[in-house]
């Protein structure tokens, strides 16, 4: 089902007696936020929007300038598949008073950096795998499965939670590649196929929503935090990216010994370049820099390669007659961050190779993590940050970053992550009461 118009939207609510629809946005932090209204409403708020308090949403407006607007896009509109009557759902655009967009609204920021892409010809696609797990309950990480990568496991439960997610997913039109046991125990993965990057950052929100639903349905507690486990797999979210110039894809080009054109290979050299300083975006929690160590495929190391998983780049190796797919998978995103800020300064950083004319470096084949210091010395190899504090030194500083999310969220975001830092490391652990009670 594709509702196009706020016509198509009333007449297909009308016609299936829908009496409660919901409308979603995030929050700059990427948390989902709702409110419902009923079917009498809906024509109103479609034209009008519905005002709120914007000083009550993270990152959003202070106390003395606290009334916004928001303003059902009737395309996005879909039925819950995990509902037991109809119940419709619509992303929002968050405006001012006088309808002009808010600064504040995180889709409106993917919308522009896209907008700067289309003056340059290009259209951004991109195809996140996201990662997560299921545990028996939110307040401990017991796992529901021991399996492993790729595992069938007889009379699996969090198998037959995939599937039925999957056949949720699909009830909403967003089209899933495959589904999959991943490295870690009960841990698992949903691909969806890759699409024009705005409609698959309401598509992640939706599959983080659509994977918790149909998980408690059945008493199961489905998290996407980055490192939820010691010693065990991360769940990350690659993302696979291409830009399209006139419906053919950029990054192609047949005459190339790696079929690489000169704007993919610009694009990748402006992301690694830019890499520390948009890695806060990217990685945004203080467990994320849990994930984001040698050892268990989660990158760590600046570099590109076409084979290494231990790159923070790879650029899949050509299948002929397949150009369609040459694409370039940054592997340093987690699930946990807000995919309409993560996909704005992927693009911003890659924009910025191609406008600057930066050059790539060699590829990387090697693993990395069994390099000796020395070696990753003399090939030059800077690391991303290892914690949410040298990660937001750099991102504070970033010219970049500040023109991809526009001041408002750029001074919100990381006043709150500075915030989270500090209550972070002011935490006395287990593990330092385990390891130093009892000897100092």
């Amino acid at each position: 089902m594709v509702l196009k118009t706020k016509d198509d939207v009333l007449k297909f609510v009308k016609e299936n007696k829908i009496k409660h629809i919901q409308v979603w946005f995030t929050d700059i932090l990427g948390f989902l936020k709702c409110f419902t209204i009923t079917d009498d409403e809906l024509k109103d708020t479609m034209e009008h929007g519905k005002g709120f308090d914007g000083s009550s949403i993270t990152g959003y407006a202070e106390a003395e300038e606290s009334d916004i607007i928001a303003r059902p896009d009737p395309s996005t509109f879909q039925l819950l598949p995990w509902e037991d009557e109809k119940i419709g759902r619509m992303f929002c655009d968050i405006l001012n008073p006088d309808g002009s967009p808010y600064a504040g609204d995180p889709r409106y920021i993917l919308k522009q950096n896209l907008k700067k892409a289309k003056e340059m010809g290009f259209d951004f696609f991109v195809g996140p795998e996201l990662e997560y797990y299921y545990f028996k309950s939110k307040t401990s990480p017991d796992i529901v499965d021991g399996g492993a990568y790729f595992d069938l496991i007889p009379n699996d439960l969090a198998n037959n939670l995939r599937r039925k997610s999957v056949d949720a997913l699909r009830q909403m039109n967003i089209p899933v590649e495959m589904s999959h046991h991943e490295v870690g125990p009960s841990q698992h993965e949903i691909d969806l196929r890759y699409s024009d990057a705005l409609s698959m950052a309401d598509a992640a929100v939706t599959y983080k929503m659509v994977i918790k639903e149909i998980a408690q349905k059945e008493g199961i507690h489905a998290t996407f935090m980055p490192k939820p486990i010691f010693k065990k797999a991360g769940s990350g979210m690659h993302i696979h990216q291409s830009l399209f110039k006139n419906g053919k894809n950029a990054f192609y080009n047949p005459d190339d010994k790696e079929y690489l054109s000169d704007t993919a290979r610009a694009f990748i050299a402006g992301q690694l370049k830019h890499s520390r300083e948009i890695c806060s975006v990217l990685a945004q929690w203080v467990n994320s820099y849990k994930r984001l160590v040698p050892g268990y495929e989660a990158p760590v190391y600046i570099s590109w390669a076409h084979k290494n998983r231990t790159a923070l780049i790879r650029v899949p190796v050509y299948r002929p007659g397949n150009e369609h797919a040459t694409r370039a998978e940054i592997r340093c995103p987690d699930p946990a961050c807000n995919p309409y800020l993560a996909f704005s300064v992927i693009l911003a950083a890659g924009l910025e190779g191609i406008k600057k004319g930066y050059k790539l470096p060699k590829s990387v084949e090697p693993n990395i993590y069994n390099m000796e210091p020395q070696e990753r010395e003399s090939r030059g190899l800077q690391s991303l940050p290892v914690s949410l504090f040298e990660a937001l030194r750099e991102t504070e500083t970033s010219a970049l970053v500040k023109d991809a999310l526009g001041e408002h969220i750029f001074n919100r975001f990381i006043h709150n992550k500075m915030k989270e830092w500090d209550d972070y490391r002011s935490q006395v652990t287990s593990y330092e009461i385990e390891r130093y009670l009892s000897i100092l």
